[in-house]
């Protein structure tokens, strides 16, 4: 199915994956092109279906919940030093964008999302998923071999894509040519720093034998995180160009912290893990 629809369109519904290995990664919009160093992006096919859903509000307004997931007994779907390592990274990134970002929301962890993350991670499949809710969710995954030091050698590869980034749209790829793209990847960058995506959840799993594009990865370490709202519409730039929390949503009430929209929270990220 095209990523083009009647109404809103989608381009890259979810963020292509980022490819780690500690040999060589590959880099391909819509082919294989050539081989590159550790960590460079690259996407897949998968992530070019789109899901047959135009009503951009009720894909907002769905948020987070569209699973049946009982919020009456937490659990832990992936460490706290994790956790912590991988939001504080998000928030860093989100508030020093250039240009400077007028709306750029404070992003909070969202322990459905992280639900989702986990099962999905669990199935050890080199693609996006699950399909179904991948129309309300945006969707960063990283996988890596070889000796494993910290869940931000997953996460950094996502940032490292700014260099390939120009705002407010790739300087190879932009709205008025999505199937034509043969550039660097960079929305899994566009992902982290879409303003109105103020929530994250993410999992880490092991995968013992991963099929990676026909190569079996032993032991590969894989990182799904999950967005709501989800990012990356086409002819959208992921946020507003001003003087920081200038355009915040009124629900936030004017408050304002490092450069973020921030929201009165009542307690911390911490609660997940009490």
């Amino acid at each position: 199915m095209s990523p083009l629809h009647s109404g809103r369109k989608f381009y890259k519904l979810q963020s292509s994956p980022v490819l780690s290995s500690n040999t060589k990664a590959l880099t391909r919009c819509q082919s294989i092109t050539e081989a590159f160093e550790v960590t460079h992006s690259l996407g897949d096919a998968g992530a070019r279906r789109a899901a047959n859903f135009t009503n951009a509000g009720a894909a907002r307004s769905h948020g987070t919940d569209v699973t049946t997931i009982s919020k009456t007994r937490r659990k832990r779907y992936i460490s706290q030093n994790d956790m912590l390592a991988i939001l504080d990274y998000h928030n860093k990134v989100r508030g020093k964008v250039f240009p400077p970002a007028s709306n750029m929301e404070y992003m909070v962890w969202d322990d459905t999302l992280a639900k989702t993350a986990e099962d999905w991670a669990h199935a050890c499949q080199w693609e996006h998923g699950p399909p179904h809710l991948l129309r309300f969710l945006g969707q960063n995954l990283s996988v890596r071999t070889g000796r494993y030091r910290s869940v931000l050698q997953l996460v950094k590869p996502w940032y490292d894509e700014v260099k390939d980034y120009s705002f407010p749209y790739p300087r190879d790829c932009n709205p008025r040519c999505p199937l034509r793209c043969f550039g660097p990847m960079c929305t899994h960058y566009t992902q982290m720093v879409w303003a109105t995506s103020n929530k994250v959840g993410c999992a880490v799993h092991t995968c013992h034998n991963m099929n990676v594009w026909g190569s079996v990865w032993k032991r590969a370490t894989y990182l799904v995180c999950n967005y709501s709202p989800k990012g990356n519409w086409i002819g959208e730039a992921p946020y507003k160009v001003g003087v920081p929390c200038s355009a915040c949503p009124p629900s936030y009430g004017g408050s304002c912290s490092n450069n973020m929209c921030f929201p009165a929270l009542k307690t911390n990220y911490l609660h997940w893990f009490k």
